[in-house]
């Protein structure tokens, strides 16, 4: 058996994108950043970077998410904590044209978080904003306002898109929609995730009755608030389970 010969293989790098999900004046929206270097430069694009040689994939995707928005991942199977995000790996893109620099791999994770201030850029970030997703999927391209429009960079369109349907088709089975709400949060907060998220309009008592309804999706708190205005609406955190039985399926549009 002929010993192996690391040489005899291109050499190709490993990157992680981010998905940072979180919803904004009843919008879903993304982080997106506009690249100050080439390739690409000056055009909108997802948070990430290069893994580097002492990391794994895991660490990589936190470090870059503490970097572009300040937040810390925690374990999917926790409560969101102040300051603290959902991260999950999303999945692997890997065509060997998707950098004209050289062969990537990148390795992409989706985020979700509540409602976030706005971002500092970092790495090689001259700006960043957070953008409505419908906005930053339009087929004729992203800019702000005044700014000629153009896909997002690399295949980032497609990771968007494949993070935004991950997102909505997991929140219809899993207690994940707790991840875009405050350690505390009203029943009326959470439907408006569900709303923005998947792009409708639920009916208030329905959606009252099925979540109140569902084991170990909502535990009440036993205060009240106000910031709805109006009467006092009860808080809730998010209970233990991580699976729905009944699951909360998306209405058909």
């Amino acid at each position: 058996m002929s010993p192996y010969d690391p040489s005899a293989f291109p050499p190709f790098a490993v990157t992680v994108d981010l998905v940072v999900l979180t919803v904004r004046r009843h919008a879903l929206c993304a982080l997106a950043v506009r690249r100050g270097e080439p390739p690409f430069q000056g055009r909108w694009a997802l948070p990430g970077g290069f893994v580097r040689d002492d990391e794994d994939l895991s660490a990589a995707a936190a470090r870059e998410l503490v970097e572009e928005t300040g937040l810390c991942a925690h374990a999917p199977d926790t409560p969101v904590q102040v300051n603290g995000a959902h991260l999950e790996q999303l999945a692997t893109y890997g065509d060997p044209k998707r950098d004209p620099r050289m062969r990537v791999v990148s390795v992409a994770h989706l985020a979700l978080a509540p409602d976030l201030p706005a971002p500092r850029a970092g790495g090689d970030a001259n700006s960043a904003r957070w953008a409505p997703v419908e906005a930053l999927l339009n087929q004729g391209g992203y800019g702000r306002e005044g700014e000629q429009t153009a896909p997002l960079a690399f295949d980032h369109t497609q990771i968007l898109a494949d993070g935004v349907e991950r997102a909505r088709s997991k929140i219809e089975y899993s207690s994940l929609a707790t991840a875009f709400c405050p350690p505390e949060f009203t029943v009326g907060e959470l439907r408006r995730v569900y709303e923005a998220v998947w792009g409708v309009v639920l009916d208030p008592r329905n959606f009252h009755r099925k979540v109140t309804g569902t084991p170990g999706f909502l535990v009440p708190t036993g205060g009240t608030t106000t910031r709805q205005g109006g009467r006092p609406a009860q808080l809730f955190r998010a209970g233990g389970a991580t699976l729905l039985n009944p699951p909360m399926l998306r209405p058909e549009v």
